[in-house]
């Protein structure tokens, strides 16, 4: 799984909060109906992440702890810092960094640099962000090859049923490279619906889709759809 929704909502709203956590926990269905192609996935994701805006623009990070019940099977971050262009500009400079480590070796490591677009409507209860960024990866272990990439994101969360309930996520799109070396267009997105029991406490889902992102060795099968049962802890 991977967490940036959070980050996007919190920078539109920088003008009326400073900071916000919240530490996730997801029960994930991918392997019961995938049982050959996801036969390792983790079922158990733990997430930890958070939002810090100062006078220049904001921080952002998230931690994903895959858990099975043998083993913590590895932890993937994502930390970047925006720049605001003008103190009424809705763009900033984004600077970003991807990667972490499994208990078989290492996620392969990425950095981004680009620029991003935020918005909200007028009582803020929706957000939005658009992202370009160019993309670097690097040789991080055998089997792996360093090269050049781009990434186009888009975020949004939106509050209602009198701030019952949360519709939040992200889609990216970047270039990835297969095994020959040649190009392939990968996508993810993770849609998230909440519903707001407490300020602090809500119980919801996640469904992961994605095309050519999961590592597929048992067939040629790209796309899946992983949904999740969850539930969040607002600090």
């Amino acid at each position: 799984m991977r967490r940036k929704i959070l980050s996007i909502a919190a920078m539109a709203l920088s003008i009326l909060t400073v900071h916000a956590q919240d530490v996730q926990l997801h029960y994930d269905f991918g392997r019961n109906l995938y049982p050959d192609e996801e036969a390792g996935r983790q079922k158990v994701t733990m997430t930890v992440e958070q939002f810090k805006a100062d006078q220049w623009g904001s921080w952002y990070y998230f931690v994903d702890i895959d858990l099975s019940r043998k083993f913590t099977e590895g932890a993937y971050t994502e930390i970047s810092r925006e720049l605001n262009l003008g103190k009424q500009s809705p763009f900033a400079a984004h600077v970003e960094y991807d990667g972490g480590l499994n208990r078989f070796g290492s996620f392969q490591q990425a950095a981004l640099l680009g620029a991003a677009y935020n918005g909200h409507n007028a009582d803020f209860s929706t957000t939005y962000s658009v992202q370009l960024m160019y993309k670097r990866f690097f040789k991080s272990y055998d089997y792996t090859s360093a090269y050049n990439s781009a990434q186009l994101t888009g975020v949004w969360s939106t509050t209602f049923a009198g701030g019952k309930c949360t519709f939040s996520g992200f889609i990216d799109f970047w270039r990835g490279e297969k095994a020959d070396g040649h190009g392939q267009l990968v996508i993810l997105s993770e849609p998230q619906l909440w519903y707001n029991v407490t300020d602090h406490l809500s119980f919801g889902s996640e469904v992961e889709v994605s095309n050519n992102f999961i590592y597929n060795t048992f067939n040629d099968k790209s796309f899946f759809v992983n949904p999740t049962v969850g539930a969040k802890w607002k600090f």
